[in-house]
Protein backbone atom coordinates (compact mmCIF):
# COMPACT_ATOMS: atom_id res chain seq x y z
CA UNK A 1 0.00 0.00 0.00
CA UNK A 2 1.61 3.31 -0.85
CA UNK A 3 0.92 6.04 1.96
CA UNK A 4 3.19 9.10 0.15
CA UNK A 5 3.25 10.60 -3.28
CA UNK A 6 6.16 12.02 -5.31
CA UNK A 7 6.46 15.41 -6.87
CA UNK A 8 7.81 14.55 -10.07
CA UNK A 9 9.45 17.45 -10.53
CA UNK A 10 12.14 17.23 -7.57
CA UNK A 11 11.52 13.92 -6.16
CA UNK A 12 10.37 15.00 -2.85
CA UNK A 13 7.88 14.15 -0.87
CA UNK A 14 5.18 16.65 -0.54
CA UNK A 15 5.74 18.59 3.05
CA UNK A 16 1.78 17.31 4.01
CA UNK A 17 2.60 13.89 3.21
CA UNK A 18 2.81 11.83 6.10
CA UNK A 19 5.18 8.21 5.14
CA UNK A 20 4.90 5.35 7.21
CA UNK A 21 8.64 4.64 6.14
CA UNK A 22 9.11 7.41 8.21
CA UNK A 23 7.27 6.50 11.07
CA UNK A 24 8.94 3.48 11.46
CA UNK A 25 12.58 5.34 10.90
CA UNK A 26 11.20 7.28 13.87
CA UNK A 27 10.21 4.50 16.01
CA UNK A 28 13.14 2.35 15.60
CA UNK A 29 15.33 5.71 16.70
CA UNK A 30 13.42 6.51 19.58
CA UNK A 31 14.19 2.95 21.37
CA UNK A 32 17.82 4.78 21.36
CA UNK A 33 16.98 7.78 23.14
CA UNK A 34 18.65 8.54 26.45
CA UNK A 35 15.60 9.43 28.72
CA UNK A 36 12.58 7.02 29.98
CA UNK A 37 13.85 3.99 27.93
CA UNK A 38 11.48 1.95 29.76
CA UNK A 39 8.58 3.52 28.63
CA UNK A 40 6.94 2.82 24.66
CA UNK A 41 6.44 6.34 23.11
CA UNK A 42 3.55 6.57 20.29
CA UNK A 43 3.68 7.96 17.45
CA UNK A 44 0.80 9.33 15.16
CA UNK A 45 0.75 11.62 12.14
CA UNK A 46 -0.26 15.07 12.43
CA UNK A 47 0.32 18.24 10.67
CA UNK A 48 2.67 16.81 7.89
CA UNK A 49 4.52 14.79 10.08
CA UNK A 50 4.48 12.90 13.01
CA UNK A 51 3.44 14.01 16.81
CA UNK A 52 5.28 11.40 19.42
CA UNK A 53 3.03 11.05 22.72
CA UNK A 54 4.98 9.43 26.01
CA UNK A 55 4.12 8.45 29.74
CA UNK A 56 4.98 11.38 31.78
CA UNK A 57 7.10 9.14 34.62
CA UNK A 58 8.60 12.33 35.84
CA UNK A 59 5.25 13.68 36.73
CA UNK A 60 6.66 17.11 36.15
CA UNK A 61 3.69 18.09 33.05
CA UNK A 62 0.89 15.33 34.35
CA UNK A 63 1.14 14.64 38.09
CA UNK A 64 -0.61 11.66 37.35
CA UNK A 65 2.16 10.56 34.81
CA UNK A 66 -0.18 10.45 32.32
CA UNK A 67 0.51 10.77 28.24
CA UNK A 68 2.21 13.82 27.34
CA UNK A 69 2.75 15.33 23.52
CA UNK A 70 6.43 15.74 23.44
CA UNK A 71 7.64 16.17 20.24
CA UNK A 72 6.74 16.88 16.77
CA UNK A 73 8.47 15.92 13.33
CA UNK A 74 7.82 17.77 10.25
CA UNK A 75 8.36 17.45 6.73
CA UNK A 76 8.95 20.77 5.04
CA UNK A 77 10.39 21.29 1.53
CA UNK A 78 13.90 21.58 2.75
CA UNK A 79 13.71 19.20 5.37
CA UNK A 80 12.44 18.06 8.23
CA UNK A 81 11.63 20.47 11.25
CA UNK A 82 11.35 19.65 15.06
CA UNK A 83 9.70 21.12 17.69
CA UNK A 84 9.33 20.92 21.58
CA UNK A 85 5.72 20.82 23.68
CA UNK A 86 5.63 24.04 25.65
CA UNK A 87 2.86 22.52 28.19
CA UNK A 88 2.59 25.72 30.06
CA UNK A 89 1.97 28.02 26.90
CA UNK A 90 0.18 25.10 25.17
CA UNK A 91 2.05 25.50 21.75
CA UNK A 92 4.65 24.13 19.78
CA UNK A 93 8.27 25.71 19.72
CA UNK A 94 10.57 25.00 17.10
CA UNK A 95 13.78 23.63 18.15
CA UNK A 96 15.32 22.53 15.06
CA UNK A 97 14.47 23.51 10.76
CA UNK A 98 15.26 22.06 7.56
CA UNK A 99 17.47 19.59 8.65
CA UNK A 100 17.91 15.12 7.49
CA UNK A 101 15.86 12.85 9.52
CA UNK A 102 18.60 11.12 11.36
CA UNK A 103 20.27 14.71 12.31
CA UNK A 104 16.74 15.60 14.03
CA UNK A 105 16.57 11.97 15.48
CA UNK A 106 19.49 12.03 17.05
CA UNK A 107 19.10 15.53 19.00
CA UNK A 108 15.56 14.17 19.94
CA UNK A 109 17.04 10.96 21.29
CA UNK A 110 20.16 12.54 23.52
CA UNK A 111 17.52 15.41 24.58
CA UNK A 112 20.61 17.20 26.50
CA UNK A 113 18.59 20.02 27.41
CA UNK A 114 15.57 17.70 28.60
CA UNK A 115 13.55 19.84 26.18
CA UNK A 116 11.57 16.54 24.92
CA UNK A 117 11.64 14.34 27.91
CA UNK A 118 10.37 16.58 30.71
Amino acid sequence: MRTGALRQDTGRRHPRTVVSLDGARIERALRSRQRYRYVRPRLEPAGGGWTIFSRNCSRSVDPAGGEIAIAWLRCDPDGWSLYARDHVAELWVLRLRGVPLPVLLALLCEDPNREFWP
